[in-house]
């Protein structure tokens, strides 16, 4: 790497995927507070929500969220609407 060119805070962190609890160490400048012991050492970590571990495209897998009922809610206004 060329010198001078990095932040002076880019340093080792891990990313933990808090859908599945996969974790993964890269460098970064992302400011945290919480750490984490990963292979025998202690490192900052960044939570995520999805990662490549746990995302529908690369898992293969399909996942319907539906958290607040709205395809129940679009399906039952769609079948009113070509009633008509």
């Amino acid at each position: 790497m060329k010198k001078g060119i990095h932040p002076e805070n880019y340093r080792p962190v891990v990313f933990k995927d808090m859908s599945n609890g996969d974790m993964f160490l890269t460098r970064s400048t992302c400011k945290t507070t919480e750490t984490v012991e990963f292979e025998g050492e202690e490192y900052p970590v960044v939570k995520i929500e999805i990662s490549n571990t746990s995302h529908p495209f690369y898992t293969g897998k399909s996942k319907l969220v539906d958290t607040a009922g709205r395809v129940d809610k679009f399906m039952s206004r769609y079948a009113r609407s070509t009633k008509k």
